[in-house]
């Protein structure tokens, strides 16, 4: 609800009505001919979540958005799915995934944040709360108004930094990182037109009069691209 309310947020803003289309990745997007599904679809939002249900629908729709130029935008496990996707169809990594979907896997490029490693009760252990956020996009300090900000978050696993290295040269840009440059915060693609992934929760401080930057820059890039069809 907090998603669906942020959109109307931004659209309010932006003097346009956002129509939302639910689409089920655990059904027909993980089937081939799925394109289909976005006709008339003007941008992709793959929230956050846990466990293994619908995460290859979920990878499958973040693809396509990638190779077609479709605003996306991914919060918490949507960014961990976009970093897997990239990883494994970009990056040549084909057996990547995240450790919570497959802890077998030659490539967690999603990790356990380093001090969870070991710990076999992670009941209340997750990063919860607010926790700061440097920006290193200069699109997204613009969208924010400031490269300092503080977002809240609640989540268990990070991108791991052993495969930042490759991510980047692979033209993945760590857009956002903790003022130690230790966790990655936020992740884009510079060459289109919204591409952009928040291990954080925008919903949880946007506001009717005052939408989040990242859903207005969402909105923003849907009606661009609406316009141009």
């Amino acid at each position: 609800m907090s998603i669906i309310e942020s959109l109307r947020h931004a659209g309010a803003t932006e003097e346009a009505e956002v129509e939302i289309k639910w689409l089920h990745a655990d059904g027909e997007i993980e089937k081939p001919g799925f394109e289909h599904l976005f006709s008339g679809v003007d941008a992709l939002i793959v929230p956050g979540g846990f466990d293994k249900r619908g995460i290859e629908g979920k990878i499958q729709a973040i693809r396509y958005a990638r190779e077609t130029g479709l605003p996306f935008l991914g919060i918490c496990l949507g960014l961990q799915c976009a970093v897997v996707e990239y990883a494994r169809n970009v990056c040549g990594l084909e057996d990547a995934n995240s450790f919570e979907i497959a802890p077998d896997s030659p490539h967690s490029v999603i990790h356990l944040m380093s001090d969870q490693i070991g710990i076999s009760n992670r009941g209340g252990t997750m990063r919860l709360g607010r926790y700061p956020c440097h920006i290193t996009s200069d699109r997204l300090a613009e969208m924010y108004g400031s490269r300092e900000i503080n977002e809240r978050h609640r989540h268990r696993y990070e991108v791991n930094n052993a495969y930042r290295e490759t991510l980047e040269k692979h033209g993945l840009r760590i857009a956002g990182t903790s003022p130690d440059g230790e966790l990655v915060e936020m992740i884009e693609l510079p060459d289109h037109p919204w591409f952009v992934g928040c291990q954080f929760h925008p919903e949880f401080r946007s506001r009717p009069d005052r939408p989040h930057p990242l859903f207005r820059g969402l909105v923003q890039a849907a009606l661009q691209r609406s316009s141009e069809a």
